[in-house]
């Protein structure tokens, strides 16, 4: 897919065609950026549950008509039973990666959703929420079709997740066979909730007969997470990192995301000299503008009221310069940090008001904790492994505490008046897949479409994979890939092309003087659509 759709006024994306739809729908009947992005949200939490739900988290950068930008943290805190001592008595040497003690923090996503319809209603939008909600409770009652990308993940391959409490009788056949993509899953207690939080209200989760629900069962399965986590519970509306770039002011999230990651990649890379789209300057600077951004993050990033620097020390012209100096343009450096695994979705939408969004929902791994909990069918996320059972890491286990996020969503707004709103899921790899779309669009000029189109590496683990190698789609060119290993990166070849794990991206580009060009990315079950 090459070709950049353009539409008037308005335009979401989305990795699954059914969240795009509902999104569009919304926006169709006079609904604002912001309620179609929870008519997308609830939608793509039923039918993409190996990437999200709405046990998970999120984050959202929002610029409002008025051109200023902000950022809401939606992502819970460790349950008050979540203790170092509790893991260790247990004989835990690390966060278990599956069940009810992998399910340890608060699920944070729906108090973003709260958040954001404040801000909604603030700016004229009207949208009930039982519209909003109302696809999300179709789709799980009547059934919705399994996705390329879930039928594409092997659940055989990953038996610590089938003994979980509810997973196989969830997502496993009748005869314990994985369903194919296609086949219809219907979700009948999930459909409840959402319709019980239509008429309650979003807060029923965190406070109500839906709140009751979740913590009876957390607790019946083993979770450290309790009813009153639950009902202290909520997100926060956070200052965005800001960098500026030539040509543009870019935003993301703060701490405990990944964003001052990827602002530092962004600002290192363009500092370095690498004029030709595709050449071995371009592919390798991005590569080790990627390592010194991660070294930082490494060193520094964790929840935002443990930090101990401020982020924006890191996102100075003179700190870009020093990290881009740090480069060496024909030799790969060593890498001796370890990459953080995790699974999501981005998605994208900009309306006719100048409203743009950049959002993203996850449970983490693929299925999270695997835990599906017996009375509401709510999949919960296993984020907690970012935490450590060293008292002394940068990120400790402590209740009440919010773990490292590899989440993050950016947005640029550029001196011409255009504003962009990007993003990708792939754990580690999603600053790299950004920058990767961003600069082949904006300092390389090519299309949308192509930008996203066009091979993609990746640095470092994702997807379960230990390895630090240089993992490149085989679309490359035979003659970059020599000069890349002649450089000494540690190349490993996919053979497959448009491999998930190289991302499912998405991009809106509004236009100044109207009009908005969107993209999903053809490594998904995505959509692009507008009005």
């Amino acid at each position: 897919m090459t070709e950049t759709p353009s539409f008037g006024h308005v335009a979401v994306v989305a990795p699954h065609a059914l969240a795009a739809e509902a999104g569009r729908e919304i926006l169709v009947e006079g609904g604002n950026a912001i309620e179609a992005m929870i008519a997308m949200a609830s939608v793509i939490a039923v039918v993409y549950p190996h990437m999200n739900a709405i046990g998970g988290d999120g984050f959202w950068v929002i610029r409002t008509p008025d051109g200023k930008v902000r950022s809401i943290e939606a992502c819970g805190f460790a349950g008050a039973k979540a203790t170092i001592s509790r893991y260790r008595d247990k004989g835990y040497d690390a966060i278990p990666v599956r069940g009810p003690d992998a399910a340890l923090t608060v699920a944070g996503a729906i108090g973003g959703w709260i958040e954001a319809l404040e801000l909604s209603k603030s700016l004229g939008g009207k949208m009930p929420l039982r519209e909003l909600l109302k696809r999300a409770e179709t789709h799980a009652t009547e059934g919705a079709p399994i996705s390329q990308s879930e039928g594409r993940y092997s659940i055989k391959e990953r038996a610590e997740i089938l003994g979980v409490p509810g997973f196989a009788a969830h997502f496993m056949g009748e005869n314990g066979d994985q369903p194919k993509a296609g086949s219809i899953r219907k979700q009948p207690k999930l459909a409840a909730v959402f319709h019980q939080l239509a008429r309650a209200g979003l807060a029923d989760f965190y406070r109500g007969d839906i709140a009751r629900e979740i913590a009876a069962d957390l607790e019946r399965v083993g979770s450290p997470v309790t009813r009153d986590d639950l009902r202290t519970y909520a997100a926060r509306w956070r200052e965005p990192l800001a960098t500026r770039i030539p040509g543009a002011t870019l935003y993301n999230n703060p701490p405990p995301t990944q964003g001052l990651a990827s602002l530092i990649l962004h600002g290192v890379f363009s500092r370095l000299d690498a004029p030709k789209a595709e050449s071995f300057e371009h592919i390798h600077g991005l590569i080790e503008a990627s390592k010194r951004a991660y070294a930082i993050r490494d060193r520094v990033v964790t929840d935002f009221d443990q930090m101990a620097v401020d982020p924006a020390d890191y996102l100075t012209e003179a700190r870009f310069a020093r990290e881009a100096a740090a480069i060496r343009m024909d030799r790969a450096a060593a890498w001796p940090f370890a990459s953080a695994d995790g699974d999501t979705i981005w998605m994208g939408a900009v309306d006719k008001s100048g409203l743009a969004i950049s959002f993203i929902q996850s449970i983490y791994w693929e299925y999270g904790s695997g835990v599906v909990l017996p009375q509401t069918g709510i999949l919960w996320q296993n984020r907690g492994l970012a935490f450590s059972l060293d008292p002394k890491a940068l990120n400790p286990l402590q209740p009440g505490r919010r773990p490292f996020h590899t989440l993050n969503t950016p947005l640029a707004v550029f001196d011409d008046g255009r504003v962009m709103s990007y993003g990708a899921m792939g754990g580690d790899g999603q600053p790299q897949f950004q920058a990767q779309i961003f600069f082949r669009a904006i300092r390389y000029g090519q299309s949308l479409g192509k930008a996203i189109d066009q091979p993609r590496f990746l640095f470092g683990k994702t997807w379960g994979k230990p390895s630090a190698t240089l993992k490149l789609e085989n679309r490359f060119d035979g003659h970059l890939i020599e000069k890349l290993d002649r450089a000494g990166h540690q190349i490993e070849m996919i053979d497959k092309p448009y491999a998930d794990m190289f991302g499912h991206a998405g991009m809106l580009m509004l236009k100044p003087k109207g009009g908005v060009e969107a993209v999903h990315d053809p490594r998904s079950d995505g959509g692009a659509l507008g009005l």
